[in-house]
């Protein structure tokens, strides 16, 4: 049944990426007719064609919270490349990936023509990525960045690094906190996470292998940036998303107590 599974989820996978290719060429024969930038129409086709991409994956998504209808700048704790898709059904969101993802086959052209923006680690190119950041949101357009920087296995949320908040500070809008969380019967769920040396492939196949799991996002209060720094902004952000991540691994603690009690 599972290799059944994987093979319809992977038919279904390369129709949609091909879709994507398809509506990505047909956005850089516009812009170049058009002579610039079609940033908002990107983001709506990119919500859009997130959310085909999201049905591939075995996943049931759970909102809670409501959607900001002003911009604001997004942060999110990180555990998988699932989190992009999963995220971007949500709102018309461009993102903020690491370089090494705008060399990926195919996957790379897209996030690019979709709007993402790529950090290189170390380059100190964080002045210019906070101007290109601040372009966004003065013209109304939300970015959504991961600030640990990395993927974690979903237990908890590591330190958020403020350098690319200021954004938020320089142009007076709200931090818009978002906390993922992946559960599996009601637990953590370990195929998720996209950690350590693992290879997109292997992960991707795995995935798709699995039976259907539930996605938790939740939308909390925004923070506003005024009067606020940028270490104090990401230490509240990361403050209210720690919040929900640990509040469920304590659920599951008690959960599994209770359970070897009554057994």
């Amino acid at each position: 049944m599972s290799t059944l599974r994987l093979v319809l989820r992977l038919l279904h996978l390369f129709a949609v990426i091909a879709l994507g290719a398809l509506l990505a060429a047909l956005i850089s024969l516009g812009e170049r007719l058009a002579r610039h930038d079609l940033l908002a129409l990107r983001q709506r086709i990119s919500r859009w064609y997130l959310a085909r991409l999201a049905g591939v994956l075995p996943f049931r998504v759970h909102l809670r919270g409501e959607r900001p209808q002003a911009a604001m700048l997004w942060v999110s704790n990180h555990v998988s490349w699932t989190d992009i898709p999963l995220l971007g059904l949500i709102a018309p969101l461009s993102f903020l990936s690491k370089a090494e993802v705008r060399d990926w086959p195919l996957a790379g052209w897209l996030a690019h023509k979709a709007g993402t923006l790529f950090i290189r680690r170390g380059a100190g190119d964080s002045s210019a990525l906070n101007a290109q950041l601040g372009e966004r949101l003065q013209a109304g357009h939300s970015p959504l960045l991961f600030p640990e920087a990395t993927t974690t296995d979903g237990r908890a949320v590591r330190t958020f690094h403020g350098r690319l908040l200021s954004s938020a500070i320089d142009n007076q809008v709200a931090v818009q906190p978002v906390a993922i969380r992946y559960r599996r019967n009601g637990e953590r769920d370990d195929v998720a996470p996209f950690i350590g040396d693992d290879s997109m492939g292997a992960h991707l196949l795995r995935l798709l292998a699995c039976e259907v799991s539930d996605v938790e996002i939740t939308l909390l209060p925004p923070i506003a940036s005024h009067g606020l720094n940028r270490n104090e902004l990401a230490r509240r952000a990361q403050a209210v998303i720690s919040t929900v991540v640990l509040e469920a691994e304590v659920v599951a603690e008690v959960a599994e107590e209770e359970e070897g009690a009554a057994a």
